[in-house]
């Protein structure tokens, strides 16, 4: 697929809240290292309840959207396909528009997050331990899916939550334990720690992290550092950051919706750090 620079199409971001995304600023940085100067990239604010209509008075310049919160589950019925990736999790964060006009939703969420991993030197761990249980948990238990290959252990707050973990592990054909959050500590001494917990909430783990940790893997990105991964890197251990997946998901989707391979990932990082520096 040849895109010509000078083509006006447009892509954006949706979700609520959504002002504080930073996809603009990594879409735009990579169309401008693409020089595809006649595409422009937005940001706006959709929830469950306005997403068909906003959906439906969308033409034929649009190329693609990202989705996120709460926006990723509540798309699947409005697609025309979507990829095994997205379906193994039940989530959308990717809508690419054919030239046919058929709308096709995948999930570059975990692929991301393997990517960074990989970008950090981790192809493969024996055993892992993630802390949380929402979305982007089960996301994390697909991209484990991938790389694991052993058991996961996953530290929530309810037995509802855990009972949901399970599921997904037997959906993703991952061998999942779950423990109390109140026993979370023990978590960072295992080979990866993925924390997927929002602003805050691991926080009073910081303390209990032992002298030679492996790899965190925070998707938090602001604010950033947490403490719990400051204390981390004080330590030695090896940090991979939200922003990591951040960029890593964005070059896929950058990449589906341009037609153009490989994306700036350089350049789009520097873009976020950038953009955080200035919050």
């Amino acid at each position: 697929m040849t895109v010509q620079g000078s083509e006006a199409r447009r892509a954006a971001v949706l979700g609520s809240p959504i002002a504080h995304s930073l996809s603009p600023v990594l879409h735009r940085a990579a169309y401008a290292e693409l020089g595809l100067t006649g595409w422009t990239y937005d940001r706006f604010e959709v929830d469950e309840e306005t997403l068909p209509g906003f959906l439906a008075g969308l033409g034929p310049e649009w190329a693609g959207l990202s989705l996120t919160m709460p926006l990723k589950r509540a798309v699947i019925p409005l697609l025309d396909e979507i990829s095994e990736t997205a379906r193994s999790v039940e989530a959308v964060n990717t809508v690419v528009f054919t030239k046919d006009g058929r709308k096709v939703g995948d999930n570059t969420d975990i692929p991301g997050m393997v990517a960074a991993l990989r970008e950090r030197g981790i192809e493969q761990v024996d055993s892992a331990a993630i802390l949380g249980a929402g979305a982007t948990a089960s996301s994390a238990l697909a991209a484990l899916s991938r790389i694991c290959t052993g058991e996961v252990v996953a530290y929530v707050r309810s037995a509802a939550r855990a009972a949901e973990m399970r599921e997904w592990g037997e959906r993703l054909d991952v061998e999942v334990r779950t423990a109390d959050w109140s026993d979370a500590a023990e978590a960072l001494r295992a080979p990866l720690v993925i924390a997927t917990t929002p602003a805050g909430t691991t926080d009073a783990l910081a303390t209990a992290v032992p002298e030679r940790p492996a790899t965190l893997f925070d998707v938090l990105y602001d604010p950033w550092p947490t403490d719990l991964a400051a204390r981390w890197s004080m330590f030695g251990g090896a940090v991979v950051s939200g922003l990591d997946l951040l960029v890593h998901q964005a070059v896929l989707q950058v990449e589906q919706m341009t037609g153009r391979a490989p994306a700036p990932l350089d350049a789009m990082r520097k873009a976020g750090e950038h953009a955080l520096e200035d919050r």
